[in-house]
């Protein structure tokens, strides 16, 4: 993409996360609990040309470095992105989400009668699977919605 292309500005420093499937940018600003009120400075391209992708979304947030939590999580929702990591306008890391085997602590799980949802000391964890995740205590599987379950004790 020439600087010609560019339809949204460059950030100073922060993180820009690309390839996103289209539509999904809302849901990894859920996913990093960005909803406007903390004053985050955050550009949102939506459903933007892309060579792999028919339509992809990008997202980039100023002064902020996502943790691996953060991106194993958005590997959920968004398994083709790249994560770049801007310091001083230029890109110094730049790398592909890796889908973990098991996320912990991030999820909650939506069966109510799970153990993890009863006031127990039980911290959630969930199996990733091709398509969806797995409540390792309960075997509930999530397939759609994945953003809407984030916050798990």
């Amino acid at each position: 993409m020439t600087d010609k292309q560019l339809r949204v500005s460059k950030i100073e420093n922060g993180t820009v996360i690309d390839h996103v499937h289209g539509g999904q940018a809302l849901n990894v600003l859920a996913i990093l609990g960005i909803d406007g009120s903390g004053g985050e400075q955050v550009s949102i391209g939506m459903n933007v040309p892309s060579e792999t992708l028919a339509t992809k979304d990008v997202v980039k947030v100023e002064g902020r470095e996502l943790s691996q939590d953060e991106v194993d999580v958005l590997s959920l929702i968004a398994p083709d992105a790249t994560i770049n990591i801007v310091r001083d306008y230029d890109v110094v890391e730049k790398h592909r989400v890796d889908r973990p085997e098991n996320v912990t602590g991030v999820l909650s799980c939506p069966n109510h009668n799970c153990i993890t949802n009863a006031d127990e000391p039980v911290e959630t964890r969930f199996a990733v699977l091709r398509d969806g995740v797995r409540c390792e205590f309960c075997g509930q599987i999530v397939r759609e919605d994945i953003a809407n379950h984030i916050g798990g004790e």
